[in-house]
């Protein structure tokens, strides 16, 4: 097995990875609610951290997970950790297609009226939100096989134990 320092990082860092899309999947509903323009106002000031920060632990966290699964290929929870690793860069790429298209279409609209802009938010919010939910979900996913892959061997000796 891979150096724990690396284990703890991986999972760590993935952990941390959760942490943008929960918060987008918390939100969701409620922000649906809001008026355009209160939309527009809210997602335009909210997120200003997530993409600088969040993204950053996210691309971190991607490549030390497909470092620990380059690591284990030849045990048994490689196969495991490889799959898993496929489920952060699958996030990445599911929110690359569906959310990043929708960020650059609101920046190139922020010199209109007020009016067009809500416009804009209105017709672009819900691939925008529904994009973060499903890039969160396939993180969760990976984040499960990445701590299954690393505890295997321990809940065994825990059953064996019982």
């Amino acid at each position: 097995m891979p150096s724990r320092a690396l284990q703890a990082i991986a999972l760590t860092l993935t952990a941390l990875g959760l942490a943008p899309g929960a918060a987008h999947l918390m939100l969701l509903r409620v922000k649906l609610a809001y008026s355009p323009a209160m939309y527009m106002e809210v997602t335009s000031t909210l997120y200003a951290w997530f993409g600088p920060i969040g993204g950053s632990v996210q691309v971190a966290a991607a490549v030390a997970v497909a470092l620990l699964a380059l690591r284990t290929r030849h045990l048994p929870q490689g196969g495991l950790l490889a799959a898993s690793a496929g489920a952060p860069l699958g996030s990445l790429l599911l929110w690359a297609l569906l959310v990043a298209p929708v960020n650059s279409t609101w920046a190139d609209s922020t010199g209109s009226s007020p009016a067009e802009l809500a416009a804009v938010y209105e017709r672009l919010h819900a691939r925008w939100e529904y994009g973060h939910a499903a890039a969160f979900i396939a993180w969760l996913a990976g984040w499960f096989g990445i701590v299954a892959a690393l505890t295997n061997r321990s809940l065994s000796r825990i059953s064996d134990a019982a």
